[in-house]
């Protein structure tokens, strides 16, 4: 499902990634861990296509992303790849609801088919009393929540998450955490999850650790 093969990236003179190689099978949930600096969310940007990489390859559900050009690649991303981070980016303005539908009318997919995928997700997330609320007037561990059905919402192989409850208190952080095996009974997406939470870490399928750029064996 992921292959990243020799992944290397430098700023300046700072070499990140010193030839990373991992691979994610279908339906795993993945934590990548390691101390700050270590390069995780460097590793994850690029799996995620949202930074380039100095060299290296990585093929996500059989696709070589380096072959994409910029406009098929923003196509990629958005129906194959779910992002979920730390501060979950949604937009105030709008309400839960429509914060979901956001990423489905982007895909251009019909509208009532989007909507009522948003509608099942967030009951799903059991948020259907929150529909019309703004993010302002939702709780945190809310907040998160819709941020993960707008991660799912067209339906990616992949989710990528980032510290996804490094803000969250500790009731909220045990239920994100079940939430993501639930999605994976559920929907059978593969999940890539950076995070510094041991508790995470060791309910994963896997633990990749990195340390100074390089993954220990």
């Amino acid at each position: 499902m992921i292959k990243a093969e020799n992944i290397t990236k430098s700023f300046g003179n700072l070499q990140v990634l010193k030839g990373i190689t991992i691979h994610i099978k279908e339906g795993e949930i993945v934590s990548v861990v390691g101390a700050s600096g270590a390069g995780k969310t460097t590793l994850l940007q690029i799996i995620g296509t949202l930074m380039k990489k100095d060299s290296g390859t990585v093929f996500i559900s059989g696709t070589n992303i380096d072959t994409l050009k910029e406009k098929q690649l923003a196509r990629f991303r958005n129906q194959s790849i779910g992002f979920i981070f730390q501060f979950h980016h949604l937009l105030p303005e709008f309400t839960a609801f429509e914060n979901v539908c956001i990423p489905g009318y982007i895909s251009k997919r019909p509208r009532k088919e989007v909507e009522a995928a948003a509608g099942e997700l967030l009951s799903f997330l059991n948020l259907t009393e929150r529909l019309t609320h703004k993010p302002s007037e939702l709780s945190g561990g809310e907040q998160q929540r819709v941020a993960v059905a707008r991660a799912l919402i067209n339906n990616p192989a992949v989710i990528l998450a980032d510290e996804p409850s490094g803000n969250l208190d500790s009731q909220n952080k045990k239920e994100l955490h079940e939430l993501f095996f639930k999605l994976r009974e559920k929907f059978n997406h593969t999940f890539m999850i950076v995070t510094h939470d041991k508790e995470l870490a060791a309910m994963s399928d896997r633990m990749i650790q990195l340390k100074d750029g390089v993954v220990l064996q």
